[in-house]
């Protein structure tokens, strides 16, 4: 493989995830989200407030965007002052722990770990996981990512091209079936699961989205959380953006975009769902085609 060809294959893991030879990859932008802690509603902790609050996620450094899809503390506020319950969903970017995280991952009794990334992302960087922790490959996205990329020549090109990709879980037939198969089976599955992509931002990002207003949690909590890669993978951030300005030189700034989380990418998705569907409910319901029951168990789990 050519070292520019090398390079492209960071940048779509990066960015899009896919055909990757490099993975994990996401940019920080200038400033960081605001801490989990503004995002939680501390006045509606009266319900519920006397039950132990769960532990917050370890953070792992081989695997720095693990993080619970509740947020930290007591957890996001969802529907009626309710907050989200912690320990039951967690999102990552590829499982590759050293020993120590490793151990600290079994000692979550995890259940099941799905696995959103392409044949050619899992051949490269394939997971390693605990012990009796079942594993499902659920690969989500479509279509010509070469193609694509080669269409980028400036900056502004690479992040139409991510809040494209963000439509196109709307409106892609074969995303939508992905990602309703994800969610019915995390609805029916017992125990403490994962699901994580390459770099845990995009495929991630979206489920997490779907979960959380599933919750009820707010449109600021969803995008908030979103923008959280940027600061729970800021060290690889930095070690693999010096690689692509070393494979691109000047022209690495036209990519920058696709290796970033921008509240614009997720923002295209929420605002194509409120043009084809209406409202998530819909999306959820027509796009997805989730039944009222499985609706119900994930409400319970987030909730419950």
């Amino acid at each position: 493989m050519s070292h520019r060809s090398r390079a492209v294959g960071v940048l779509v893991a990066a960015g899009v995830a896919l055909l990757t030879s490099i993975g994990g990859v996401a940019q920080a932008e200038t400033g960081l989200p605001a801490p989990v802690a503004a995002l939680l509603d501390s006045g509606s902790a009266s319900l519920g407030s006397s039950a132990p609050v769960a532990p917050d996620a370890p953070r792992l450094t081989s695997v720095d965007n693990f993080r619970d899809v509740a947020g930290t503390g007591a957890g996001y506020v969802g529907t009626h002052g309710r907050h989200v319950n912690k320990g039951v969903f967690y999102r990552a970017n590829a499982i590759v722990p050293n020993e120590a995280d490793l151990a600290t991952l079994a000692g979550l009794n995890l259940s099941t770990v799905y696995d959103l990334r392409t044949d050619d992302e899992v051949a490269q960087k394939q997971n390693v996981l605990p012990a009796g922790v079942v594993y499902k490959r659920i690969p989500i996205l479509s279509g010509n990512i070469n193609e694509m990329l080669g269409k980028i020549k400036a900056p502004e090109d690479a992040v139409t091209m991510m809040e494209d990709m963000n439509r196109s879980f709307v409106t892609g037939e074969v995303e939508r079936a992905k990602f309703a198969e994800l969610l019915t089976a995390m609805a029916n599955t017992d125990g403490a699961q994962v699901f994580h992509c390459t770099a845990g931002k995009d495929r991630t990002g979206w489920t997490t989205a779907l979960l959380l207003s599933l919750a009820g949690a707010s449109d600021s909590t969803i995008m908030e959380d979103y923008l959280l890669t940027n600061e729970y993978a800021k060290d690889s951030i930095a070690k693999n953006t010096e690689g692509i300005k070393r494979a691109f030189g000047d022209a690495y700034l036209n990519y920058i975009p696709l290796v970033s989380v921008q509240a614009s990418f997720l923002q295209a998705g929420l605002d194509q769902v409120d043009t084809t569907y209406g409202s998530m409910d819909k999306y959820l319901t027509e796009g997805l085609g989730l039944s009222p029951e499985t609706i119900g168990k994930l409400k319970a789990k987030l909730l419950g």
